[in-house]
């Protein structure tokens, strides 16, 4: 029976490094792959570790076979047919560490590598954050070791091989700068796909009750903005998402009007901000209210008829830069009627539903028809009856607003806007429901208002002839400071009522110089766009600069750091001082002193020999250090002989 070869002792110190490599390659993938392809790579990582310990043999030929068969079987009843990238990413995870089970040659080990390179690239279709950066670079260090070692003396340490790698690293710092700033940009991520963003979805285009009291409890973030100057007050912090109009007795849902923008009256004083909006998966911009201006590379904003600033072709599949000027203060379609088609959906109630909702606000109509007083008188009943604010409301019926309104009065925003549209519409006042964020956190590291998803809000807006439409936050009635104050910074220790505030902690400024260090990586790194690298060129200046220019700069550039780099490697360099040569120097000026010129072409073997006739009492002394100074350097495995030196040149002096 043929048995299976045996790694030499060569692969064999190798092979600790080669498993490393492919464990910091796929630990990663972990996190996204499916359970059982990550239990099935463990159990690969940890049979190799028993055999480097026990004795490495490739493994039988048919394990191997047997292996890709089920795995290939495996990832297409997981993944499915056609195959796609997820699917070809598990696959080569796999196939990876399948190949330590099989090194033969120096060869395996190369192509092993190599490999691991390539799977290292693709963790960035799945995150791109700081610490996958980190660990990446991390992971690309112990791959070039590892190649360092199957290349070098076996016998060299793991500081050595480690350190060299990092020069390296260092040598090729200045070349990825240079490709990074000047390779011609292209609009959206370099790495990302658009089936495989991670993001938030947050805000959607409907809203029933529990839909923004769900959202209340995530940290994640929604958006960021950068404000030119003074930021507006925080009352004024209303970020404009999705408008509702249609409401079918329990859910509201948008409708996007694209026939042309609203009539917009800009009044009070401009703000100019930067907005880096996180991937959503949807279409709107969330703008603060309300905008006049918008510029953004690769987004087509169009404002809809109400109000709604949204991409006109895609959806927000990638984290998108824009630059906006609002108005806090302004008049919205402050028209004599409004259009039709605007007044039928902003009047529209599903039939049989709600009656008494619907009785108790005709009955105000009947009192005072005047749309403002019926607002009041709305606000007012939300005010003056026991209402309450809750993230966990008690399940409402059919007749949601009626259950809401008379029976169960306790909720978070959007039944509170949701009653409100409600009730106006009933009572003849044309009314919609809106939906975003209000406030935010301002990070004092960076100046970056921060807006999260706990911030997510719901407010109403209603039209009043020759005013246009006008916000009105039902909020405000039940609890003033929630317009005031970070909604969610209010929801404290269980108390839906309270108050939140306080000092800033060690940890809380932690945060915020973890956060700020988090928005630079996002600004300017995965968020380098064509724009920024404009701006950088023109800083310099180069204004005005094509691809074509940029493309013949990055020539010029790569070409000064690679000449520049080789010179300094291949320049010369002084071999190092041998102290028995310095030795031998300092044992011929002692010779000087004693009337002997030496001869520079005259080796101190040939020099101890013409003494023993010229001067045969310095010929002993001399002959010794000679001996010396030769094993010294024709013998690096020998003891060190500068003592000896040392103690015959001062019997010589």
């Amino acid at each position: 029976m043929k048995k299976r070869p045996v790694l030499d002792y060569l692969a064999h110190t190798n092979l600790p490094w080669l498993w490393a490599a492919v464990f910091a390659t796929t630990l990663p993938h972990a996190f996204h792959l499916p359970t059982w392809i990550s239990v099935v790579i463990a159990l690969m990582l940890i049979h190799v570790v028993w055999q480097w310990r026990t004795g490495y043999r490739i493994t039988p030929a048919w394990v191997r076979v047997g292996l890709v068969c089920l795995s290939c079987a495996g990832v297409a009843l997981q993944f499915g047919l056609p195959p796609s990238g997820e699917s070809g990413i598990a696959m080569l995870a796999l196939l990876i560490c399948m190949k330590l089970l099989e090194l033969k040659s120096h060869r395996d080990s190369v192509v092993l590598l190599t490999l691991c390179y390539f799977l290292l690239l693709t963790h960035y279709l799945y995150s791109q954050n700081i610490l996958s950066g980190l660990w990446l670079v991390v992971s690309a260090l112990i791959i070039a070791a590892s190649l360092l070692k199957i290349h070098t003396d076996p016998q060299q340490s793991v500081f050595a091989i480690l350190s060299h790698a990092t020069r390296l690293f260092l040598q090729a710092l200045p070349l990825m700068l240079a490709l990074y700033l000047l390779f011609p940009r292209v609009d959206g991520p370099l790495w990302g796909r658009p089936q495989g963003v991670h993001s938030v979805t947050g805000l959607s285009n409907n809203m029933a009750p529990g839909n923004i009291a769900g959202l209340i409890t995530s940290e994640e973030i929604a958006f960021r903005v950068q404000f030119e100057g003074a930021p507006p007050p925080r009352k004024q912090l209303y970020w404009r998402g999705p408008v509702l109009t249609h409401y079918n007795g329990r859910t509201w849902e948008g409708e996007d009007f694209l026939v042309q923008p609203p009539d917009m009256e800009p009044r009070g004083k401009a703000v100019n901000y930067t907005l880096t909006l996180e991937a959503h998966q949807r279409h709107w911009l969330l703008p603060l209210e309300m905008p006049t201006h918008v510029e953004s590379e690769g987004v087509d904003a169009v404002m809809t008829r109400n109000g709604l600033l949204r991409s006109r072709y895609r959806p927000i599949i990638t984290r998108t830069r824009l630059k906006l000027v609002s108005y806090p203060e302004y008049r919205l379609d402050a028209e004599r009627q409004l259009p039709p088609m605007l007044q039928r959906s902003s009047l529209q109630l599903p039939r049989d539903y709600n009656p008494r909702a619907l009785e108790l606000a005709r009955s105000w109509r009947d009192e005072n028809p005047d749309s403002r007083q019926l607002a009041q008188r709305a606000l007012n009943y939300f005010h003056n009856e026991a209402f309450y604010y809750t993230l966990e409301p008690p399940l409402l019926g059919a007749q949601a607003m009626d259950d809401f309104l008379f029976n169960t009065r306790r909720g978070f925003c959007e039944h509170y806007a949701s009653a409100f549209v409600t009730l106006m519409r009933a009572a003849g006042v044309p009314a919609r429901v809106v939906t975003g964020y209000l406030g935010g956190e301002l990070n004092p590291v960076d100046n970056f208002f921060i807006v999260r998803q706990s911030s997510a809000h719901a407010w109403a807006e209603i039209w009043i002839a020759n005013e246009g439409w006008i916000r009105i936050d039902p909020t405000a009635a039940i609890d003033p400071t929630r317009v005031e104050a970070n909604v969610a910074g209010n929801l404290v220790d269980g108390d839906p009522g309270g108050a939140g505030g306080g000092t800033i902690n060690w940890l809380q400024v932690l945060g915020y110089r973890w956060d700020a260090l988090e928005n630079s990586w996002n600004q300017w790194v995965l968020g380098y766009t064509p724009g920024q690298q404009r701006e950088l060129l023109s800083s310099i200046g180069l204004s005005n600069t094509s691809w074509q220019r940029i493309t013949i700069l990055l020539i010029i550039v790569m070409a000064t750091l690679l000449l520049t780099l080789t010179l300094w490697l291949l320049r010369t360099r002084p071999a190092p001082a041998d102290p028995t040569w310095k030795l031998w120097q300092k044992a011929l000026r002692h010779l000087e002193k004693h009337g002997v010129r030496t001869r520079t072409w005259e080796t101190p073997l040939a020099l101890a020999k013409r003494l023993q006739t010229e001067r045969p009492e310095l010929a002993e002394p001399v002959l010794a250090i000679a001996r010396l100074v030769c094993a010294a350097r024709y013998e690096p495995g020998a003891s060190d002989r500068t003592a000896k030196i040392r103690t015959l040149l001062h019997n010589l002096s």
